[in-house]
């Protein structure tokens, strides 16, 4: 059975978990969001921070309209889909029925696939080991690049020059080396103000 077939063109998804928050990180951070957070990664990053959902076949196809329908039941109508890699997947007939449902749809990527699906807002998170696809950085709101050492400023700038004027910069540093790396982080930015920081919030208030 292929993939298509075990979710049936995008009507199933495998579901690692969902849950209603405030948004820790980026251009939306402190808004309240429901998220979404599809299994199934192959790009592996060292320092992710949610390895357990890096295997999709722990998770179960779970039926689109039925996810749709819960993030539904909350006041924000506004969905974060996340992962994983949500761009694995099909994701038209998702981001349609949310829409339908007057539901804000955002996706978070590392654009190493393709991205299918229709959103209002597109962060796109580049890793080096798997470099977003060239269509994917058009798409993007917002640009967020991991720092965890000085060299990441360049891959960090290498990415800018690929997305559109208009897209939101940030760097974000990665949450285990934040503190050490922050003062020179801070400096970059004063210097390059076409960067903002992003901060994982959430950790700080201690929520999913």
């Amino acid at each position: 059975m292929t993939k298509a077939d075990l979710f049936e063109g995008g009507k199933k998804l495998p579901l690692m978990e969902e849950f209603y928050t405030i948004q820790g990180e980026g251009h939306q951070m402190g808004k309240a969001a429901y998220f979404i957070r599809i299994g199934g990664c192959d790009v592996g990053c060292h320092w992710c921070d949610t390895k357990p959902s890096w295997d999709a076949t722990h998770f179960p196809p779970t039926p689109a309209d039925d996810i749709a329908a819960r993030a539904a039941s909350f006041p924000a109508k506004t969905v974060v889909v996340t992962g994983g890699e949500p761009s694995l997947y099909p994701l038209d007939y998702f981001t349609q029925k949310l829409q339908s449902l007057g539901i804000k749809t955002m996706v978070e990527t590392s654009g190493a696939h393709p991205l299918s699906g229709h959103w209002d807002w597109v962060c796109l998170s580049p890793k080096k080991n798997m470099p977003p696809r060239n269509a994917v950085y058009g798409m993007a709101h917002e640009l967020k690049v991991v720092i965890e050492k000085e060299a990441d400023l360049e891959w960090a700038e290498r990415n800018a020059a690929f997305v559109s004027e208009s897209c939101y910069l940030y760097l974000q540093p990665e949450w285990s080396v934040a503190e050490k790396i922050m003062p020179w982080l801070t400096d970059y930015v004063m210097e390059n103000p076409k960067w903002r920081i992003s901060l994982q919030s959430h950790k700080y208030m201690h929520i999913p």
